[in-house]
């Protein structure tokens, strides 16, 4: 359940930005240059450095921060992590979909949001529902102490979980609304990403790619 601290990943020292296309259907974020310029490449074309409010095509460089980026396309922000492609189709909710790239073992990392909040989520088909830590939950302002209580078994030890129905979850393109989730008092690092948002998404595996999308 935990990630190797490799994958989250270092600062890059270069931002990406893709070739101008009409209406870009991926985002990778390559690198960055501290908190003034990103590397994007879109639709796999040719890597471009990119200058925070620097727009090319229909992509706007909006901040970086760190290994991440935030990028606005068709009015629409999204979050990106150093090595994760964001894809989106738009139009009809059938056809939402997010692409990620696997970090160093294996692990797929994603930024998304709870109730509107960013949250950092570890892609976890092992995880029955969404699980946030309740470091995250407070942050969020998340009122978790209300819901069931369990006992769960962590390798710290016996800990709380809450549950809880999280209004929205969203990753890249994919907003899901009513979504099962529970708070973990202590033991858990990172957010999980579990089946309670995954069974209502089209999971496809390519190699190091794993595409999202939404099916309800």
């Amino acid at each position: 359940m935990n990630p190797d601290s490799s994958v989250l990943p270092a600062l890059l020292l270069a931002l990406a930005a893709l070739a101008p296309p009409a209406a870009a259907s991926e985002v990778l974020l390559v690198g960055v240059f501290g908190d003034k310029a990103a590397i994007l490449a879109i639709d796999g074309g040719t890597p471009k450095t990119v200058k925070v409010g620097q727009k090319l095509g229909d992509i706007t460089l909006i901040s970086v921060d760190k290994d991440r980026a935030t990028i606005e396309s068709g009015g629409k922000r999204s979050v990106l992590v150093r090595g994760q492609t964001y894809s989106s189709t738009g139009g009809s909710s059938d056809h939402q979909s997010v692409t990620l790239a696997a970090g160093a073992g294996g692990h797929f990392i994603t930024e998304g949001a709870v109730n509107g909040g960013q949250v950092r989520f570890l892609v976890d088909t092992g995880a029955t529902m969404i699980a946030l830590p309740a470091s995250d939950a407070n942050r969020l302002g998340i009122s978790y102490h209300r819901g069931d209580v369990a006992t769960l078994q962590t390798a710290a030890g016996p800990t709380s979980a809450y549950r809880v129905k999280f209004d929205s979850v969203r990753v890249g393109g994919i907003e899901l609304s009513n979504v099962d989730g529970v708070v973990v008092e202590s033991g858990l690092p990172v957010a999980l990403l579990g089946m309670t948002f995954l069974n209502r998404v089209e999971m496809t595996r390519d190699g190091d790619r794993m595409t999202l999308t939404r099916r309800y």
